[in-house]
């Protein structure tokens, strides 16, 4: 069958041969960097930046919306954030390879307001990692108690402030890694911990240990707009990751349409599946009695502290993901500067001198005495917020409400929209890398290049299986639907900070 197929001129996947070897043409041409993370940790990465300690307030913010309501809300969710990046990994075929980050897609569309964007991300990646140290430090000393019980000798070991500078040790060489694909491991760790979390809710819902205690139930009713407003960011915010997408889409080694977007459908339907799986038995077990943190709902025992033990290992192995994305934002406000292009490049990125192919900036490596002054000052600026402050709840619900509905929606949203558009000087010196790749190839089938979408579709369309008319269309409505990603961002963040400001003043 496969000597029939290379007769016909056909590969195994029934894309004609001369498709694919435009696909490994123009992949070597676009390379300037390869990859050497697998699709596995790829998805590993990303889960674990997704998945955090948000996960256990699930049950409680279901309780709010009713079982049938906060599920739709956990899928709407998850779609959106993932139409997000999807819209990132798109975004990144403008790029050079190894070279997409949110500051090169803002020097490509909105060059001037670049700063602003990389110090958003910055302050809400640092901010989540305040958090999760803040977090080791509330949780251990009942994990300690939880073993030794109330002992004189060990007063030591239930102050916060102790542990918090414990496990910095742990966290200090993770946050030194260059890349994201090294922490690999220890997001296979952390996710172990989150499984166990999880283990833990279904084990007590199916004994049952907790109905004599248990609230009513909604299924269809809800408690009312205001409880479900602030419980709506929580589901939101529970999914985002898009701070670590593009260096996923950097240290891939295959960083093919599929391969990319098989790593978003995965990441977010596992951790979709978590978040529904967990919400759903932690409110049976509970009802409306639920608490935020359903783990410090079960009766004191082995198995409840090892649950608390197991939250500190997931957001210890979860500080190095935001660090990372954090160190790089930073490094870019460092180095912005306002653009200025003479006017007679602007139709022709190929031509500046200190463009690269695609059109961006070609990025200049972080020297090591650099990496190390940043990553240094980030940790010992999250050491010192943690010590000194026990709460950080009405400062991260702000930075949350505006960095992570910018970094989810609002930004690819609007990169996907001004890099695609038919006028975008970046579109235009894609579309002419693709005419240079045919006339070298000098093929007689009619392969139209485009901005990557999908090379299948590509083939079959230069094949004459599918009328240009139906690409054009689905690239349009790409377009649109970008925008309204842009939009719905907006309509959240608004929703977020009028509902966070008036939950902060009835308090």
């Amino acid at each position: 069958m496969e000597e029939e197929e290379a007769a016909a001129g056909v590969g195994p996947s029934g894309v004609p041969q001369s498709a694919l070897r435009r696909r490994a043409h123009r992949s070597k041409r676009v390379s300037g960097a390869t990859g050497e993370a697998s699709w596995a940790s790829s998805v590993i990465n990303l889960v674990n930046t997704i998945i955090g300690a948000g996960v256990l307030a699930m049950p409680l913010a279901i309780s709010h919306m009713g079982i049938l309501l906060g599920t739709c809300v956990i899928l709407w969710s998850g779609v959106t954030a993932g139409f997000g990046l999807y819209l990132q990994s798109r975004c990144a075929q403008y790029l050079d390879r190894g070279g997409a980050s949110f500051f090169a897609l803002s020097q490509l569309t909105y060059p001037n307001a670049a700063v602003v964007f990389d110090a958003a991300i910055a302050i809400k990646c640092f901010g989540v990692g305040v958090s999760y140290l803040i977090i080791i430090g509330d949780l251990m000393p009942g994990v300690v108690q939880g073993f030794v019980g109330g002992d004189p000798s060990y007063d030591f070991l239930v102050d916060r402030h102790f542990w918090v500078t414990a496990f910095m040790l742990i966290v200090i060489p993770l946050s030194y890694l260059r890349r994201l694909d090294s922490l690999k491991y220890t997001s296979i760790a952390a996710l172990v911990s989150m499984a166990y979390l999880v283990v833990l809710v279904v084990y007590h819902f199916v004994k049952g240990d907790t109905m004599a205690d248990r609230g009513p139930i909604r299924v269809i009713h809800w408690a009312g707009p205001l409880p479900t407003l602030s419980s709506f960011p929580v589901i939101v915010f529970a999914f985002t990751c898009h701070q670590n997408m593009f260096s996923i889409l950097n240290e891939i080694k295959n960083n093919s349409h599929f391969r990319t977007t098989s790593v978003v459908f995965a990441s977010i339907g596992s951790a979709a599946a978590t978040y529904i799986l967990v919400a759903i038995t932690g409110y049976l077990s509970f009802g409306n009695s639920v608490a935020g943190n359903i783990v410090g709902m079960y009766p004191p025992g082995v198995a409840a502290t090892i649950g608390r033990a197991a939250i500190v290992m997931l957001v210890v192995f979860s500080y190095p993901l935001q660090c990372h994305p954090c160190r790089a934002s930073l490094d870019a406000v460092m180095k912005w500067r306002p653009k200025s292009m003479p006017s007679s490049n602007e139709g022709s990125p190929h031509r500046h001198p200190l463009l690269g192919p695609r059109g961006t900036r070609t990025p200049e490596p972080m020297s090591d005495l650099r990496f190390s002054i940043i990553t240094t000052t980030i940790l010992i600026l999250s050491y010192l917020v943690a010590m000194t402050v026990s709460s950080l709840e009405a400062v991260l619900a702000y930075v949350g409400s505006t960095g992570s509905t910018s970094i989810s929606f609002i930004l690819p949203g609007l990169f996907y929209y001004k890099i695609s558009s038919p006028d975008s000087p970046a579109h235009r010196g894609l579309l002419k890398e693709d005419d240079e790749a045919n006339d070298d190839l000098s093929d007689d089938e009619g392969y139209d290049g485009d901005d990557g979408e999908g090379s299948l579709t590509q083939s079959l369309t230069g094949s004459g299986f599918l009328p240009r008319p139906t690409r054009h269309w689905r690239k349009t409505l790409l377009r649109r639907l970008s925008l309204g990603l842009a939009c719905y961002g907006v309509v959240v963040m608004v929703v977020c900070l009028i509902t966070n400001t008036f939950l902060i003043a009835s308090h």
